[in-house]
C-alpha cells in the first residue's frame, strides 16, 4: 500500500482551513497533513492544530514557495500532495488527482478547476505560463498554474527546492517534464477564494506574472529552449 502525506501551505486563512482540513481528513489513504502556517497574522495555527494535524510555524512570511519547502524535510510517503489552503469542503476532490499517481497512470497529476464564478484577469499570466510549458515538454495544459498537485517521490526530489514565489507550480511543472515524467491534469469541481477585477486583484496578478516570467527565465537560461 503506498502512502500518502498531505502538506498545506496557508497564511491567513483562520476562516477555511478547519473546512479544507476535515474534507482532507475524510480522504481514505492518507498517512499524515502538514499545514505549514507561513507567518499567519490570525488565528491560522491555532485552527489547524484544532483538527489533529502537524502544524509548522514560520516566524515570518516566506511565501508559497518557501512554505512548501519548509515541509520537506517532514515528508516520507510514496506519494506527495500539495493543496491550497483556502479550497474549504472541495478539498475532498484531492482523491481525483492522488488516484492516477496511486495507480501508476501518472508521475505528476494535477488538479484542473472548472470556471471562475466572477471575472477575474485576462488570461496573461496563465497564457505565458501555458505557453512556456508547451515549450519545455510539447504538451498543452489547461491549469499551469493550479496548487492541487499530486506526485511521486521521485518527482518531488526532481523538482525541489521549489521557487519560493508566485512561479512554484509552473517551475514544478517544468523541471517536471524536462526530467521525462508523465504529467496529466485531471477536472475537478475544486473551487478557492477567487480574485476579482478589482485593485486588489490586479496587484495580486501583476506579482504573479512577474514570479513567472522570473521562473521561465531561471529554468530556461543555458537549455536552449
Amino acid at each position: 500500500m503506498k502512502t500518502v502525506n498531505v502538506v498545506i501551505p496557508a497564511y491567513n486563512e483562520e476562516e477555511r482551513i478547519v473546512a479544507t482540513l476535515q474534507a482532507v481528513k475524510s480522504i481514505a489513504g492518507i498517512d499524515k497533513i502538514i499545514v505549514v502556517n507561513d507567518g499567519s497574522k490570525d488565528a491560522t495555527s491555532e485552527q489547524a492544530r484544532s483538527q489533529g494535524v502537524q502544524v509548522l510555524d514560520l516566524s515570518s512570511n516566506r511565501g508559497k514557495g518557501g512554505a512548501m519547502n519548509a515541509a520537506l524535510p517532514y515528508l516520507d510517503a510514496d506519494i506527495i500532495v500539495f493543496l491550497d489552503a483556502d479550497l474549504g469542503a472541495s478539498a475532498v476532490e484531492a482523491q481525483k488527482i492522488i488516484e492516477p499517481v496511486k495507480n501508476g497512470v501518472a508521475d505528476l497529476c494535477i488538479a484542473a478547476f472548472p470556471p471562475p464564478s466572477k471575472k477575474g484577469g485576462f488570461g496573461l499570466v496563465k497564457g505565458t505560463a501555458a505557453w512556456a510549458l508547451r515549450k519545455a515538454g510539447q504538451k498543452e495544459v489547461n491549469a499551469p498554474l493550479s496548487g492541487q498537485r499530486a506526485m511521486t517521490r521521485e518527482v518531488l526530489q526532481a523538482v525541489t527546492p521549489f521557487h519560493e514565489a508566485y512561479g512554484v507550480e509552473l517551475g514544478m511543472s517544468f523541471r517536471a517534464l524536462l526530467a521525462g515524467f508523465r504529467l496529466m491534469e485531471v477536472p475537478t469541481t475544486m473551487r478557492h477564494n477567487e480574485t476579482g477585477r478589482d485593485l486588489k486583484g490586479f496587484l495580486h496578478r501583476g506579482r504573479q506574472f512577474w514570479d513567472v516570467v522570473r521562473v521561465i527565465y531561471a529554468e530556461t537560461r543555458g537549455k536552449g529552449l
